[in-house]
């Protein structure tokens, strides 16, 4: 794909991308979803910025979560579930019984979640909608990750499912999941197709650029190299887990994205990630202001290639046996 892009980087450096009608047709035919059900936007990020603003109630968020859901909505009007773990983890009876008595118009699942990879069944997601849908609560569920996730077929991007429910709104970041956060790629679907309409008048005819044009047009190519890459992917992150484990100044959150957040039982976030990236070349996330407990500490680290991981397992050991 690489050497793809590449050969016809001339090409499209100098010609205007076809327009959003066409790329959304792109991607309706990629995931096989109607067309007037589905919109693409530079990155996940545009068009959750247009969903969101359009909600005017209370908006229920799950914490610690992705910041540019709340980071969208009148804090005021922001009703945030924190579970009460050490894993920050719950479940779909967990959300129902904490939203049951709060006036809320909208609900976020990004599941599994970011940055703590927590994980609700495909079952228990057809639960959550049948309560959204008898509440009259729009249910905005992000599958970003869900690839990764172990349950085969968990993906709600199904013309049958998205008309469950006309206030059932999947959103997706091609660009996390696919790996070419450069090229800027999401996706919304959902069967209300006035909601759709709105969506596209607010984003530019051009919002995507021919980088991410051509990316849809040769996507199908790759299906099964991304597929091979994900058996890939979870099989590392079972080793990485496993030897992320036996760190003993870690706590390691169970994870099933391609990701884990670790709590520090030795030592300072800042300055590990600070050290990681100038000695090691290693770059982690500083999780502690996100998750905001005190005097406790938190990183999120990247699951790659099994070679890469144990790169940052040595690094690691090397950091603390020097502290």
């Amino acid at each position: 794909m690489i050497d793809e892009l590449k050969y016809n980087f001339k090409v499209l450096l100098e010609q205007y991308p076809s327009g959003l009608n066409v790329n959304s047709s792109l991607v309706a035919k990629i995931f096989d979803i109607k067309k007037e059900n589905i919109v693409v936007g530079n990155g996940a990020a545009e068009l959750i910025k247009s969903v969101i603003e359009k909600i005017d109630g209370n908006i229920g968020f799950i914490r610690p979560t992705f910041e540019e859901y709340p980071n969208r909505h009148n804090s005021e009007k922001s009703i945030v579930f924190i579970p009460k773990n050490d894993n920050f983890s719950y479940t779909a009876k967990d959300i129902i019984e904490f939203y049951s008595n709060k006036d809320i118009e909208a609900l976020i699942l990004i599941n599994p979640d970011n940055p703590t990879g927590n994980y609700i069944c495909k079952k228990d997601v057809f639960t959550l909608i049948d309560w959204a849908k008898d509440k009259k609560i729009k249910f905005i569920l992000d599958e970003s990750f869900v690839d990764f996730a172990e349950e085969e077929n968990s993906t709600f991007l199904d013309n049958e499912l998205l008309s469950l429910y006309d206030d059932f709104i999947v959103v997706k970041s091609i660009s996390k999941s696919y790996g070419v956060p450069g090229i800027r790629l999401g996706i919304v679907a959902t069967s209300n197709s006035h909601l759709i309409s709105m969506v596209k008048k607010d984003v530019s005819i051009w919002n995507i650029n021919s980088f991410g044009e051509y990316y849809l047009q040769i996507y199908d190519k790759y299906k099964k190299v991304y597929a091979n890459a994900l058996t890939e992917i979870k099989n590392a992150r079972k080793i990485f887990l496993n030897e992320l484990n036996k760190i003993g100044e870690f706590r390691v959150i169970p994870s099933q994205a391609n990701y884990f957040t670790i709590e520090l039982k030795k030592g300072n976030s800042k300055e590990l990630c600070s050290k990681m990236l100038e000695k090691y070349n290693i770059f982690i996330k500083d999780l502690t202001s996100k998750i905001n407990l005190k005097d406790r500490e938190f990183i999120r680290v990247a699951v790659r290639n099994i070679e890469d991981n144990e790169i940052f397992i040595l690094a690691v050991k090397d950091y603390y046996k020097n502290l």
